[in-house]
C-alpha cells in the first residue's frame, strides 16, 4: 500500500446517492475521482446532482464558487471497470445485493493491483463480499452515512481475512479527507449507526402500533429531548454524566418492558403491503397530503449544514 498521504486518486463504483456523496467528499478534499456507473445517462444525472449539491455548499458560504467548480472538475465518469485500475483507492457503492457485491469485488480484485485497498460502503460485513477475491486481505468495510457529503462519520470494519494494516490505512485516508472513522472491533449486522437507529425505530413503531402515543407525540419527544442531547453527548456518555448507578437501576426496571420483537409491528407491515410508504407515496403513518414533506427535508438539510460548518470551524 502507498501511504495514506500519497493517495491522489479514487475510484467510486456506483453512481447512486451514496456514490455521488462519497465522490464529493474526495473531490472537495482535492482528490481526483473516477465515478464508475452502468450507463452514460445515469452518470450524467449523477453529475448534475453533484453540481447541485456543491451549489448548496456555495450558498451557505462553506466553499467559494471557484472551489466548487474545481471540485466538480476533479470528477470524471466511466462505465468501464478497467478505469479503476489506476486509482490509489477504490470504494464500492453499488446496491446492497449480495450476488452483485460479490461480482463487483471479484472484478475489482482482478483489475486493481494487489496492494490497492478496496472498501465497501454498504454497511454490511465485508466478509460476505470477498468470496470471488484472490486478495481478500485488502477488502474493508468503509460505511459512509447518508448523505455522505454532510455526515462526517464513517464506520470502518475489517473482516476475518482483512489485514489489520488495511483497517489502519483506511482510517488514515478518511482522516486525510476530513472524515471521522469509527472503528469496529468485530463484524455485526448493521454496524453501529443502523443498530442504534433501528433500536429507536423498533420502540417508536411499537409504541405507535400499541396506541401508547401518536406519531407526532413520539417524534416530538425525541426531537425536543434526546435529539438535542445526543448532538453533543452520545448514549454512553450521557449515562455516565447522569450517573451510571442511576441509569443502571432504571435499566433493570425498564429493559423487561422494552420491545424485543424480531419483526416490525403488523400495523406497519400492513401499511407497506398496501403501498403506503410515507412521503414518496403520499401516505404512511402520517398523511403527507396534510404535511409539507419538502419543507421538512429542507429543514433537516439546513441543520446538517449547520453541524458541518461547526465541525469545520472547530477543526
Amino acid at each position: 500500500m502507498i501511504s495514506a498521504e500519497a493517495v491522489t486518486s479514487v475510484a467510486i463504483i456506483g453512481n447512486g446517492l451514496m456514490g455521488q456523496g462519497i465522490s464529493q467528499v474526495f473531490a472537495r478534499a482535492g482528490k481526483s475521482v473516477c465515478l464508475i456507473g452502468r450507463n452514460p445517462d445515469s452518470l450524467a444525472r449523477a453529475m448534475t446532482a453533484i453540481k447541485g449539491n456543491f451549489e448548496q455548499f456555495v450558498a451557505r458560504g462553506l466553499i467559494s464558487s471557484d472551489e466548487a467548480a474545481a471540485a466538480v472538475s476533479r470528477i470524471t465518469t466511466s462505465i468501464d471497470y478497467d478505469d479503476a485500475a489506476t486509482a490509489d483507492h477504490v470504494i464500492e457503492a453499488v446496491p446492497a445485493v449480495r450476488e452483485l457485491q460479490i461480482e463487483v469485488f471479484g472484478k475489482l480484485d482482478a483489475v486493481c493491483p494487489p496492494e490497492v485497498v478496496i472498501g465497501s460502503t454498504s454497511g454490511q460485513p465485508i466478509s460476505l463480499m470477498v468470496e470471488a477475491m484472490k486478495h481478500p486481505e485488502r477488502a474493508v468495510a468503509m460505511h459512509f452515512i447518508y448523505p455522505a457529503q454532510l455526515m462526517p462519520l464513517v464506520e470502518v470494519c475489517g473482516g476475518p481475512q482483512t489485514s489489520p494494516e488495511v483497517v489502519v490505512w483506511a482510517c488514515d485516508v478518511l482522516k486525510q479527507v476530513g472524515q471521522t472513522p469509527a472503528v469496529m472491533n468485530k463484524e455485526v449486522d448493521g454496524f453501529i449507526v443502523n443498530r442504534l437507529q433501528f433500536a429507536i425505530l423498533r420502540e417508536a413503531w411499537s409504541m405507535w402500533a400499541d396506541g401508547v402515543a401518536s406519531a407526532e407525540a413520539i417524534d416530538s419527544s425525541l426531537k425536543m429531548t434526546l435529539g438535542r442531547r445526543y448532538s453533543d453527548t452520545g448514549p454512553i456518555e450521557s449515562a455516565e454524566l447522569g450517573g451510571l448507578d442511576i441509569l443502571h437501576t432504571f435499566a433493570e426496571f425498564l429493559f423487561p418492558a422494552i420491545d424485543t420483537s424480531t419483526t416490525p409491528p403488523k400495523a406497519v407491515t400492513d401499511l407497506v403491503n398496501a403501498g403506503h410508504y410515507g412521503l414518496k407515496s403520499g401516505k404512511g403513518i402520517y398523511d403527507w397530503s396534510k404535511r409539507d414533506g419538502q419543507a421538512l427535508l429542507a429543514a433537516r438539510a439546513d441543520r446538517l449544514f449547520q453541524h458541518l460548518a461547526e465541525d469545520e470551524e472547530g477543526s
